[in-house]
């Protein structure tokens, strides 16, 4: 703490301490500074437990302090500083000035090595000042700060002070260098023994050391050291005016310290990071007053911004500029360069990655990892929803709900940072500021940012649509599911969620039951602390609600353990039931489960409250109410979702973390309400530490792999926009060899550009027809959603936006010359339906005595090719997430290293395992061959499996759906006339349900033809004068 923070100390009284001081200073000899000192040998004992913890953890970076503080720990604990004198330079100068040599100071901390250049004035200078402190700190001055520095001297033996060398360097002669160069190294060396002097700001400035040179996670120590840094340069979108005149620059005292991979500046005076600039390929350095309009300046540019820096000569600003250029070079040169796809991130060879088929098995690796977390967790995504549980079913209390999880991480210390995509309020209904508010009171260790601010961005159109949640920098998840309401499903794709729970009473049933519970709950508080008193449940149920929607399924007579009962008893009645996780709705079977908390048997509840959901039926409202139902479970079967994710570990991680650093650190920039220091600068760890990996996801497969996105000036604030995705999409298209599976929620390509920019489906339809001219197999799967996931009617024709995405979608399919269909057509004629298939998924189930159907949404953003290359990411195949300068995206490309024998095309072929592995699951998911592991399903291009399974399949169960529940959409239709028609006729689910349930027996899996011909005499695109005819087109593109 300052003088001028402590108002008590008599200021006349400290004014004569001050001449006594400055007396006492001036009577000292300079050269001769053998008097007694209070310093101790830095020899320790390796057996001396304080020394044992050599590193500094990662999480330092988020505790800086000014560098005056006088107990900052700069230093490895129990590790001496080598220094080794290198070189000595004469510097000549044509002004009156003598020369003077500037000597090169190698130094050795641990594992770290650097060097420093100072001169001999620079180290009378440095001497004078320790000579100043040794003086000063024996005066015994009545503040804070002054007190701990000499208690924490105190005690220490004497020790004389180490002599700098008497000589004056212009008068020595060539001989004696190597005794100047001895005596210098001596110097150094007894200082540094000396923790008085060795942690003394002086100290660590003369050295180039700052809080953050001996991180591990941050790299190889690169130059640092004080510099004056200008304001303005930053690339932010609508505010480019700003800062251009010379009357707004603002100049400030900086300390600069440079990285592998970045550079960062702090304020001496807090410790604050202030900047972070990151090298990227754009990353160039230039010296010289023409290029920075400054004396002595030195210019840095990257994608983001142009920093420029003041230096005190000429000759400064040039080693600054050279040993800055030299360090990036050796260490740092994967990010300088244009990687494939024109991506941000190096191919990662030997880099272990797993894929997930819908989310349940995703969830779950994500809280297993988030447990795993020591130091920071990243998540971004389109939407989050606080209270969903990531473990179903729920057999642990709210243990395993996200925000629980969340929580309990930022008690135990891991800093948590979360962005939101800040939906336009009228358009979407998402609710961010609601997740925002709930996860913020959580802890402050938890920081979340919204962006885009619409008005002062001027972003309307686009948003955030990555879905990301990284762990400590080193396991990154990346894949199409948000941590949302509505997303959990597993491989049963299950329309119905009543519930109810039947306990069947054991011996130790109960006492583990008040076990289990009572430790969990101890382990978990939600209440804020004002309430942590209280004898209230965690989450009070809804009330006046009846038992049917407060999530214990119809009101039942319980045995005589009842366990809504205990579960009220122990606080965990609004975890609903716990519950089998392969009982079935539709068969009313009754299978058991071991749980853990006694063997529970029943059907189940895995959907709480807003959970449950069909959006197409009903959007969501009221999402500050998270377990008040909002659409009736006993009358509307939910919407079953279809989703892919991956995760990768290591370098791949730390590429994947330095995206999400980006982002996070331009929105800080950005927004003024997230400057403040409760929003820290975050920095990329570096890739040399990539490797130490303290937890890996379990049955994860080593492959080769890269990271790709969609982004521009307004997600990121880079200067180019990358559309590495869209690229990436193109180039495995183009040069695959068998086929190419896709999944998607959209479908809209076939450039016309005009309406319509991104080429998947021209790469597509030409792939295909250069296969029929080779007389080559080649097969394309589509899998999309039957209809858009927009709020709707689809028996009155479903509403504008529905309308306006299925427009875009028949487009690209099957409608007019430019579609994939009207282009191959006009080649090889109704041979393309030896080439390509289009498909929907859709399931039927049984709901309080009604035979019920629904689409399963698929929302999946999958690409696999010739069972060796998957593209698994956030990006759909439309224009918004392809072009880049859209919404914000972010995929990752698997090609597989480790193969197994397969069969391709009838012959033999060596199949990638991730790739293969993943085609054969989707296939067995949306075939219903899960049970059946006989069915041949190896080789995805014969004859036998493309004809006799995949579309027969497709025609059969669609001709059965169209049967029994007349489904819609559907080929009969083709205008809003014949629509009305097609409703008004009896359906066979109700009119014989007996014979209806015989009829959909001899369905197989989920896949369905698409229908074609839905609609196509009406014109889809919005009306005039429709709200939705307003918007730009390229909205629904």
């Amino acid at each position: 703490m300052s003088l001028k923070n402590e108002p008590r100390v008599n200021t006349s009284a400290l004014q004569k301490i001050a001449a006594d001081m400055s007396n006492l200073i001036e009577n000292l000899d300079t050269r001769e500074l053998h008097f007694e000192g209070e310093e101790v040998d830095f020899d320790v004992s390796p057996s001396d437990p304080k020394t044992r913890e050599v590193s500094i953890p990662f999480s330092a970076v988020y505790n800086t302090q000014g560098f005056k503080e006088p107990n900052i720990r700069s230093y490895l604990s129990g590790c001496p500083i080598k220094v080794k004198v290198l070189e000595v330079e004469r510097i000549t100068s044509t002004t009156k000035v003598p020369s003077s040599d500037l000597y090169t100071i190698e130094l050795t901390h641990g594992e770290f090595k650097w060097q420093v250049k100072r001169k001999f004035k620079h180290f009378e200078e440095f001497h004078r000042e320790l000579l100043k402190y040794k003086a000063f700190i024996r005066i015994p001055i009545p503040t804070r700060r002054h007190t701990f520095r000499r208690q924490n001297v105190k005690g220490e033996e004497p020790r004389a002070m180490p002599s700098l060398p008497r000589s004056s360097e212009n008068r020595i002669r060539e001989e004696n260098f190597l005794g100047k160069r001895k005596q210098l190294e001596d110097y150094l060396t007894k200082l540094l023994k000396m923790p008085m002097y060795r942690n003394y700001h002086a100290t660590t400035e003369f050295l180039d050391i700052s809080q953050l040179s001996f991180i591990r996670d941050l790299g190889p120590k690169g130059i640092e050291g004080m510099i004056m840094k200008r304001s303005g340069g930053h690339r932010i979108p609508g505010l480019n005016c700003c800062g251009q005149g010379r009357a707004c620059y603002r100049w400030s005292r900086r300390w600069l310290i440079v990285k592998d991979s970045f550079l960062l500046y702090m304020k001496p005076d807090s410790g604050a990071i202030a900047f972070v600039l990151l090298v990227d390929k754009e990353f160039k350095i230039k010296v010289g007053k023409k290029e920075t309009e400054t004396k002595y300046g030195l210019r840095i540019d990257n994608l983001s911004r142009t920093l420029i820096l003041k230096c005190n000569s000429y000759r400064q600003a040039r080693w600054w500029g050279g040993a800055i250029e030299e360090f990036i070079q050796k260490h740092g040169s994967d990010f300088l360069k244009d990687h494939r796809f024109g991506s941000y991130a190096a191919i990662q060879e030997n880099t272990l990655a797993k894929w997930y088929v819908n989310a349940k098995g995703y969830f779950e690796d994500v809280a297993n990892a988030m447990e795993e977390a020591e130091e920071e967790i990243f998540i971004t995504d389109w939407w989050l929803s606080p209270e969903i549980f990531l473990k179903r079913p729920v057999v642990e209390g709210n243990r395993w709900r996200l925000d629980c999880i969340l929580k309990r991480k930022a008690q135990q210390g891991v800093r948590i940072f979360i962005m939101l995509y800040k939906e336009v309020g009228l358009a979407l209904g998402i609710n961010s500021e609601y997740s925002k508010r709930t996860l913020m009171r959580l802890h402050p260790n938890i920081k979340v940012m919204r962006h885009p601010d619409h008005v002062s961005s001027t972003v309307y159109l686009w948003a955030h649509h990555e879905k990301l949640v990284v762990i400590d920098q080193s396991i990154a998840f990346v894949g199409g599911i948000d941590l949302a309401y509505g997303r959990w499903d597993d491989n049963e794709h299950r329309l119905t969620d009543v519930g109810s729970v039947k306990h069947v009473i054991t011996g130790p049933s109960l006492l583990s039951l008040t076990a289990e519970t009572t430790e969990s709950i101890e382990s978990l508080h939600l209440k804020d602390e004002s309430e942590s008193n209280k004898n209230l449940p965690i989450l009070k149920s809804v009330d006046n609600m009846d038992s049917k929607m407060k999530g214990i399924g119809k009101p039942r007579k319980f045995s005589k353990f009842s366990l809504y009962r205990q579960l009220h008893r122990y606080h965990l009645q609004s975890m609903d039931s716990i519950s089998s996780t392969d009982s079935t709705s539709n068969t009313g079977s009754v299978r058991s489960l071991q749980t853990g908390v006694g063997e529970l048997q029943g059907e189940t509840r895995f959907w709480h409250g807003k959970d449950y959901c069909n959006f197409v039926f009903k959007d969501w409202v009221q999402l500050d109410k998270p377990f008040a139902d909002f659409i009736n479970r006993y009358s509307t079967p939910r919407m079953p979702w279809h989703d892919i994710a991956s995760v990768v570990h290591g370098k791949a991680a730390r590429d994947v973390a330095r995206h999400f650093i980006q982002r996070w650190n331009f929105t800080k920039i950005m927004k003024p309400k997230y400057r403040s220091l409760s929003y820290p600068f975050l920095l990329p760890k570096s890739q040399t530490t990539a490797h130490e990996l303290k937890y890996q996801v379990p049955e994860s497969i080593c492959a080769k792999v890269q990271l790709l996105r969609s982004s521009a000036d307004w997600s990121a604030g880079i200067k180019y926009h990358e559309e590495s995705i869209h690229t990436a999409y193109v180039n495995v298209i183009e040069n695959s060899k068998h086929y190419i599976y896709i999944e998607n929620q959209f479908f809209i390509s076939c450039a016309d550009d005009k309406v319509v920019f991104n080429r998947i489906g021209d790469a597509i339809a030409q792939r295909i027809l250069k296969a029929h001219r080779e007389s080559q197999r080649y097969r394309v799967y589509v899998v999309i959603p039957l209809l858009p996931g927009f709020e709707g009617d689809i028996s009155t024709g479903g509403g504008n936006a529905l309308q306006a995405i299925m427009h875009f979608n028949y487009r690209t399919m099957c409608r007019g010359e430019n579609s994939i269909v009207g282009q191959l057509k006009a080649e090889i004629g109704n041979q393309w339906i030896n080439y390509i298939s289009f498909c929907g998924l859709r399931t039927h189930a049984e709901l309080e005595g009604n035979l019920v159907t629904e689409l399963i949404y698929v929302h999946s953003k999958l690409l696999i090719a010739d069972d060796n290359t998957v593209i698994i990411g956030s990006a759909n195949i439309n224009d918004r997430s392809m072009l880049g300068k859209r919404d914000s995206e972010i995929a990752v490309i698997v090609q597989d290293t480790e193969t197994v024998p397969s069969v391709m095309d009838g012959e033999e072929y060596q199949a990638g395992q991730f790739a293969q592995g993943l085609r054969l699951q989707c296939f067995r998911v949306v075939l219903g061959y899960l049970s059946d592991l006989n069915e041949d399903i190896q080789d995805p291009v014969s004859d036998k499996f493309f004809k006799e399974v995949w579309v027969s399949t497709a025609a059969r169960n669609a001709t059965i759906y169209d049967k029994v529940f007349r489904c819609l959409p559907n080929d009969e239709v083709h205008n809003l006339i014949q629509l009305r028609d097609f409703i008004s006729k009896p359906i066979l689910a109700k009119e014989d349900p007996v014979r209806a349930e015989e009829e959909l027996k001899k369905i197989r899996g989920f896949l369905v033809q698409f229908p074609f011909y839905f609609l196509s005499e009406e014109s889809l695109r919005p009306s005039v004068g429709t709200k939705e005819a307003m918007v730009p087109m390229e909205v629904w593109t």
